[in-house]
């Protein structure tokens, strides 16, 4: 037996025009039960300051009321508190809005309703944000397109603070393509309009009136970074902004091949000839102008990269320049039998952000029990194997570990003056308490299996 959603999914799916206009319904009280019971119960609040814990003993109270407010379209967002996180290697810091409890629920719901119908809209080329297509397959079918297809150059691109560029109204004409129902309308205009709170200064997003007696800010054309449904209404926007565009405006126009990799709001373009990537770069941003968006100037770059890449470079006397994306630098190589491939290697910044965690972590906990050490180096070495244990990429999983042992004996010499530990003591210690090895879980057998072309 179908369930509401996916019926919803395979009439999208079949009808690709249909204006879906009755879709509150499907936002019942188990659905946002069951988004509550996904929130992690060490959510921070808030700004009512309500935990997960208080949300669900209070739950029959304000899911009700919740609902008949949207079926009745009299919904209030409530305001979102806003916190800054440092971004790693920079001196400025990343706004991130944090919704109550129950609002993350009602947004997580809606997602998962929307959802059913965009995911059967969406193209091969959006990757982040998505059930089944992570950063993982964006980075094999890179791989792929650029080892299988015809593909001497990669336009490097990055948009410049995307979730703070999005333009409302085009937001909500693009989601209008395929939902009609006035209710969910009005419930995504609340959410884009929800006040901010920071400092304890209310920021408005809508400029109605103004009393100057009240500690008030006007805002506009921004979206908070780490709301639930922040993620499907950007990846809705870049679906009509750039993806519909690329496939149907500006492939034909193209003379060679052409393919473009996105995830979120990083994306690369792979060309047969520089003169099509050249034209592309040009169009693009006028395109992008048209939506108030904007290209990274640092970040966004043309390079030479494939199988001929190398013979060039050195033709020319130059060295072969590699792409950046998705926290991996991609460059070109051979294999023993001397045909091409893509390697990879972790970025820099990222092993030196991991080698930043692991120091912290080992200097507060030399003095805990070795067990507890050793659970926690093993966490973060185990979720840096998860994303980074890619074919080709061993070295780096390799110098982490090594970093961990040396700089873990060297922390646990450090717990008295006489407490220096030798190599012979470290190993029987670390025979006891196993650091995890590294490993790669997605080797090259596996690389095309998760490539979507």
């Amino acid at each position: 037996m179908q369930t509401g959603l996916e019926r919803i999914a395979e009439k999208a799916r079949k009808e690709t025009k249909l204006v879906f206009t009755s879709l509150p319904h499907h936002l019942t009280k188990e659905l946002i039960w069951e988004s509550l019971c996904h929130i992690p119960k060490t959510s921070a609040p808030g700004v009512d300051g309500q935990s997960v814990d208080h949300a669900k003993e209070n739950f029959g109270d304000w899911s009700e009321e919740m609902l008949t407010a949207i079926h009745r379209c009299g919904y209030k967002a409530p305001a979102i508190r806003r916190v800054y996180i440092p971004k790693p290697g920079k001196a400025e810091k990343r706004p991130i809005g944090i919704p109550p409890i129950a609002d993350r629920a009602l947004q997580r719901s809606a997602s998962r309703v929307l959802s059913a119908i965009y995911e059967e809209d969406f193209l091969k080329c959006s990757f982040g944000g998505r059930p089944g297509v992570g950063a993982h397959n964006a980075l094999c079918t890179f791989n792929e397109v650029v080892a299988g297809k015809k593909v001497s150059w990669v336009l490097e691109c990055d948009l410049k603070n995307f979730f703070g560029s999005l333009d409302h109204e085009w937001l909500l004409r693009f989601v209008k393509h395929r939902v009609g129902d006035p209710r969910i309308i009005c419930l995504i205009r609340r959410w884009l309009k929800a006040g901010i709170l920071e400092d304890g200064c209310l920021i408005l997003r809508v400029v109605h009136f103004s009393l100057p007696f009240l500690a008030y800010f006007y805002i506009t054309g921004d979206m908070p970074q780490g709301g639930s449904i922040s993620v499907l209404l950007s990846n809705i926007y870049l679906h009509y902004v750039l993806d519909l565009w690329f496939e149907r405006v500006v492939k034909p126009r193209m003379v060679g091949e052409v393919y473009l990799i996105r995830y979120l709001d990083d994306f690369v373009v792979c060309f047969q000839l520089r003169a099509d990537a050249v034209r592309f770069r040009e169009v693009l941003e006028k395109r992008l102008q048209k939506f108030s968006l904007r290209l990274e100037p640092t970040k966004t770059r043309l390079v030479e990269f494939g199988r001929f890449t190398a013979r060039h470079a050195k033709e020319r006397g130059k060295r072969v320049e590699t792409i950046s994306f998705l926290g991996f630098t991609h460059f070109c190589t051979i294999i023993q039998k001397g045909n091409f491939m893509v390697g990879r290697k972790t970025e820099k910044l990222r092993q030196r952000r991991c080698i930043e965690k692991l120091s912290k972590l080992m200097q507060m906990d030399r003095h805990k029990p070795l067990g507890e050490q050793a659970k926690g180096i093993n966490q973060i070495l185990q979720g840096y194997y998860a994303y980074y244990g890619m074919g080709g990429n061993i070295m780096s999983l390799h110098r982490i570990y090594r970093f961990a042992e040396r700089y873990w004996c060297k922390m646990l010499s450090s717990r008295s003056q006489r407490g220096n530990i030798i190599w012979e003591k470290f190993w029987k210690i670390k025979k006891s308490f196993p650091l995890r090895c590294p490993r790669l879980y997605i080797p090259f057998a596996r690389m095309q299996s998760l490539a979507v072309l």
